[in-house]
């Protein structure tokens, strides 16, 4: 009778040991724990069982399977995740889940307002909402650019690492595909990029690092701060002269800004690589505290002091024609490109009315022809240069008037409105990629969209929906 009682415990033991090891075999479990994300895996699921977990979450970001693999938990660790529990069968990894009483907190009301953002909309190389960037280093210069877009990206020091990797916006942030060269100063790396804004890291061993020479860095609303470059497209430029202490520009781009680019003594000149965005920028140096125009540039446009300032252009030209009107005097050209000023651009007579070459960017713009100092038309005329997003909605199907405003209109109130097409409101707008913020304006009252989820809290506590575009 003994005997079959141990037989009996030994039969139960196994059975267990089997029934612990399958259930070990099929762990994998996504949820909300504790005011936590958290994720629990077996390490021996089947292969398309991982897929699908990793698809229906996801968590493709996360590289779970490389992880599983090889241990790698750089992907993990960037996403701003802790990894728990990690034996050879199972492992877990959790992060902080954000709750609505924090989004005072802008980089955490990021959190809140995405959903399966790609990369290449996360950090969008040109966007509506970049005008211009400029790079700040300090103890080292900036990256070289050779002139065939080549930035050489250099990291001083970390002779005793045996390996440093760069990752960025560029690569997606692949941490294997970018390896630096070793040097006798440090690690460098030739990237070839177009100019616009790209955020960075460096990997040294394995860790993560952000560029500690440059000042310009960014929260990325995951928790995570990386290094920013700007690849530039126009260099201002001053020749030196003897007396010259300081040189810093001001213009359209920066809102006049008088303390904020400093150009740089270097080869008999004074320089500023800068990256502007397509369209038409004023500016004025002030040389030791004196304003004046770029003597160097001939193209200038009066300003409101009965001087000069001189103009740079980036982008190909459009040409903005007005017909009619051949007893008028003058015509100016005034737009929310150009803070609505009504002295700045004016228009060339023609045979048949008036007409003057402008460059915009990409974008949504409103403005208005000044004849004589009269506007051409009771309301401003809207001009949207190459429209790729369309707005359509249901909702509202009672109202005489729907409007839409957004971060990509400055939130003008009558520059989009709606058309009614069946039993839908439409209207066309161009939109770069990345997050962008708006509402409609329904009969005059400001609502957020009722068929978008997604939404963050405004100053006003009202909120505003948000749209990634991809």
């Amino acid at each position: 009778m003994r005997i079959r009682w141990k037989a009996f415990l030994l039969a139960f033991g196994l059975l267990m040991l089997n029934h612990m090891a399958q259930a070990q075999d099929t762990i994998k479990i996504c949820t909300v724990k504790n005011g936590q994300q958290y994720i629990w895996l077996s390490k021996n699921l089947p292969e398309s069982e991982l897929n699908a977990f990793i698809s229906q979450f996801s968590l493709e970001g996360l590289a779970l399977k490389k992880f599983i693999q090889s241990g790698f938990t750089d992907s993990i660790l960037l996403g701003g995740w802790k990894i728990g529990l990690n034996n050879s069968s199972q492992f877990t990894i959790s992060k902080p889940l954000l709750s609505f009483d924090r989004v005072d907190d802008p980089t955490l009301r990021l959190i809140l307002a995405e959903k399966d953002i790609s990369f290449d909309a996360r950090f969008p190389r040109i966007s509506n909402q970049l005008q211009f960037g400029y790079n700040q280093f300090r103890k080292k210069s900036t990256f070289p650019i050779y002139s065939d877009s080549t930035v050489l990206f250099y990291l001083r020091d970390h002779k005793n690492a045996n390996q440093v990797m760069l990752a960025g916006s560029f690569n997606n942030w692949d941490p294997a595909t970018l390896m630096m060269k070793r040097t006798d100063s440090g690690w460098i790396l030739p990237v070839k990029l177009l100019p616009g804004k790209y955020w960075y890291k460096f990997i040294v061993d394995g860790k993560w690092m952000i560029d500690n020479d440059n000042d310009v860095q960014e929260n990325d609303g995951l928790g995570n701060t990386n290094s920013i470059f700007f690849v530039p497209n126009h260099v201002f430029r001053l020749k030196a002269k003897e007396g010259t202490r300081k040189v810093i520009v001001s213009g359209s781009f920066n809102g006049w800004n008088e303390g904020q680019l400093n150009l740089q003594k270097q080869n008999g000149e004074w320089v500023l690589p800068v990256y502007l965005a397509e369209g038409t920028y004023t500016y004025r140096f002030i040389v030791n505290g004196q304003w004046m125009e770029d003597p160097s540039n001939p193209d200038h446009f009066p300003n409101e002091f009965g001087e000069f300032n001189s103009v740079v252009r980036i982008g190909a030209p459009m040409l903005f024609q007005l017909d009619g009107y051949p007893q008028a005097n003058r015509v100016f050209l005034s737009g929310s490109f150009n803070n609505w000023n009504d002295y700045e651009v004016a228009l060339r007579k023609t045979s048949g009315g008036w007409e003057v070459p402008y460059i915009l960017g990409p974008g949504n713009h409103e403005y208005r022809f000044l004849i004589d100092g009269k506007p051409d038309s009771a309301h401003n005329h809207s001009l949207i240069i190459d429209p790729n997003f369309t707005f359509k909605t249901k909702a509202f199907a009672k109202a005489k008037t729907v409007y839409l405003a957004g971060d990509f209109n400055k939130w003008s109130p009558t520059m989009l409105p709606m058309k009614r097409i069946g039993d839908e409101w439409v209207v066309d707008v161009h939109l770069s990629k990345g997050k962008h913020l708006y509402k409609f304006i329904v009969d005059g009252n400001w609502v957020i969209d009722p068929d978008n989820k997604l939404w963050e809290q405004n100053e006003e506590g009202t909120g505003n929906s948000v749209l990634w575009v991809e």
